[in-house]
């Protein structure tokens, strides 16, 4: 895969684990890897909000873990593999290396609050927010609400959270509208 700067990456998974799988995406020759290097990677950190704009520091290996966390956490949520050992451990150990700091501090009045802030500036700090988002969804979601886009070309998925449960398309306004299009055109050759 390679990376495309103008292509934004996409925020649908309604989940942020599920858009951080959804960092790589399209198929064959469009297909996107947000997290092809240690820019990329940084990138996306940002664009999901878990980075201030302005964090400029240099992460060696960034990406290599990433697309690691990535791999692991995609065949975790897939209900019909079974899981590995060394995905587990890939995420056990972002979550253990990349642990935040909380101290318990004088907040306003009597108050006293935990205040937690990133390790470092290491990989495993950066990503861990996304591993716990991991673990969240795997022990504590539906993992049936999880879904892969229904278009024959998308490979995103999301986290059903719509009433009914019936959700299709990652983006109705992308491929929902784009294979109902197609849809119609067939029925109406078909005619």
């Amino acid at each position: 895969m390679t990376q495309h700067p103008e292509h934004a990456p996409h925020f649908i998974g309604n989940d942020l684990a599920l858009d951080f799988i959804n960092s790589a995406f399209g198929m064959g020759d469009d297909s996107r890897d947000c997290l092809a290097d240690d820019a990329g990677a940084l990138a996306w950190l940002k664009a999901a909000g878990l980075l201030a704009p302005d964090f400029h520091a240099p992460v060696a290996g960034l990406a290599t873990l990433a697309q690691s966390l990535r791999t692991a956490a995609g065949r975790l949520i897939d209900l019909n593999k079974p899981r590995e050992p060394t995905d587990f451990a890939v995420v056990n150990r972002i979550l253990e290396a990349g642990r935040p700091v909380r101290t318990l501090a004088q907040g306003e009045g009597d108050n006293v609050v935990l205040l937690e802030r990133r390790r470092d500036d290491s990989a495993a700090s950066l990503l861990e927010p996304v591993a716990t988002a991991l673990v969240q969804l795997l022990a504590q979601g539906d993992l049936a609400q999880v879904r892969q886009c229904e278009a024959h070309d998308c490979t995103l998925r999301f986290l059903d959270v719509t009433k009914s449960g019936r959700r299709r398309w990652c983006s109705m306004a992308v491929c929902g509208n784009r294979m109902k299009v197609a849809a119609f055109r067939a029925r109406k050759e078909a005619r």
